[in-house]
């Protein structure tokens, strides 16, 4: 059989330092159990940074704010708060945890989906600016600002931005064509909101088209002119996350995996994703359709590099973005989750058993479940890394599928077929690497009551030239 398409990680000396101490993972896991999430959190600033050096190279007012829901680790806010950063929040727990943290309620964003009464009332008292998404947000704040006595800072999250001539369409927001009304006749025109003290825009578009992203801050840079007019002052407009970040060594790899895939699904090849599943690619009649339905794990422009074509994106009038909302003195927010936690964490898991399946491939089941490794993307295409406990030159290479722990047929940990050297042991490793962001956290559960992996932060301590596992701590002790 021919060789599986590769997709090699970008991975950090501190993850190859710990894979090489199998038995200091093996001391982690015969403690914490498997899976376990270790965390090195000192790679949040070089990607903190990548974003502050771009602002300043524009000289304009900006404000990170880490976005926490894509890593639920204390360890990970703490180093985002020591930088300097913001945190955006979207839960009561979130938020409160950060209070108890010691975070100040000024440095904390309030962007839940879902805003009770009791979140509401904890980021007023607190002095959290909260992103209001509909009119009945609008009234529960304005009553629980009523019963506190305060005045609560509120920006509006926008949506219905046009591109191309094509509106975006989004569950989330104001429509672009009905903020201006609304904020006219109930804020300007009457005293029905008096208590909510209008800040900034807000907007949080699906997917991650810069494009997109520019034309919205295009739109929300000219309401702010139209509400200046008003006599409203739009000090800041975010512009959210879904920033890019690349994944991946080599393009060749990404471009290959892509081209083997259409290939398998419209069976020119044999299968290289379990039952073949196309990962948003279909074959009907012969005829290919839809597109790759997973992270874009390569990427040429990523990080600061996509807020710097952003900014530098020019309109009508010939000036970037940037030199308007320098001109407007308007603060520009943006809120990583994902591209903040880059080259940050690992999930090790340990190998339970093999067999071959009815259609005769190698499935490897680990000692976790798909949700602690899953996001709302379609697949996680990065190569892990097996720790063999033994070396055994004889052992001839595999392909293999990873499977998990629930009683679900499709509890695959990876729908890609892997090239392995050899067939793991019971008791090897299996290490996915790059998985802070996003992938430990977001959809784990709890099924079958299996408990919820271990949360480890490492600080790089070697004591003695050496690594122990006393030198990992329990994030829920933080």
């Amino acid at each position: 059989m021919s060789a599986l398409p590769k997709l090699t990680p970008i991975t950090s000396p501190w993850m190859h330092d710990l894979m090489e101490e199998k038995n200091v993972l093996n001391e982690l896991l015969e403690k914490h159990e498997s899976p376990i999430n270790i965390h090195q959190t000192d790679a949040m600033e070089e990607n903190f940074n990548s974003y502050k050096s771009v602002f300043e190279e524009f000289g304009l007012k900006h404000k990170v704010f880490f976005a926490r829901k894509a890593n639920k680790t204390k360890g990970a806010v703490q180093k985002a708060h020591q930088l300097g950063m913001g945190i955006d929040t979207a839960s009561y727990q979130e938020y409160a945890q950060c209070l108890e943290m010691g975070i100040d309620g000024s440095n904390l964003i309030v962007t839940a989906a879902v805003k009770n009464r009791k979140l509401i009332e904890k980021a007023i008292d607190n002095g959290s600016t909260i992103i209001l998404d509909n009119e009945d947000e609008c009234i529960l704040l304005q009553s629980v600002a009523e019963t506190l006595d305060k005045k609560a800072n509120i920006g509006f999250r926008v949506s219905g931005f046009f591109v191309n001539k094509r509106k975006l369409k989004s569950r989330f927001g104001f429509d672009l064509l009905d903020i201006e009304p609304f904020i006219s006749e109930k804020l300007i025109a009457s005293d029905r909101f008096d208590r909510l003290v209008y800040k900034g825009l807000h907007f949080h578009l699906n997917g991650y088209s810069l494009e997109e992203r520019s034309f919205a801050l295009t739109q929300c840079l000219s309401f702010s002119e139209l509400l200046q007019k008003k006599g409203m002052i739009t000090e800041f407009i975010d512009i959210g996350g879904g920033i890019l970040m690349n994944y991946l060594k080599d393009q060749k790899e990404w471009d290959h995996f892509n081209q083997q895939l259409f290939k398998a699904v419209g069976r020119a090849i044999d299968p290289i994703t379990y039952e073949n599943q196309g990962l948003g690619i279909e074959s009907w009649d012969g005829i290919m359709r839809g597109e790759l339905k997973t992270y874009p794990f390569w990427n040429t422009i990523s990080k600061g590099d996509s807020i710097r074509k952003i900014l530098s994106h020019k309109t009508h009038t010939g000036e970037n973005l940037a030199e308007i909302a320098k001109k407007l003195e308007i603060e520009i927010r943006i809120e990583p989750g994902r591209s903040m936690l880059d080259q940050v964490g690992i999930t090790v898991a340990k190998v339970a058993f093999r067999k071959k399946d009815s259609s005769d491939d190698w499935l490897v089941g680990l000692e976790m479940n798909m949700t602690q490794m899953l996001s709302g993307s379609a697949d996680f295409l990065l190569d892990p890394f097996v720790i063999y406990q033994e070396s055994n030159e004889n052992e001839l290479a595999v392909k293999a599928y990873f499977t998990g722990a629930y009683c679900l047929e499709r509890d695959v940990l990876l729908k890609r077929k892997l090239d392995l050297p050899k067939l793991p042991q019971v008791g090897d490793l299996v290490v996915f690497v790059n998985t802070a962001g996003y992938m430990m956290h977001f959809f784990e559960s709890s099924a079958h009551l299996f408990p919820l992996a271990t949360n480890l932060i490492w600080n790089r301590t070697i004591e003695n030239g050496e690594i122990k596992a006393t030198h990992f701590q329990n994030d829920a002790n933080l």
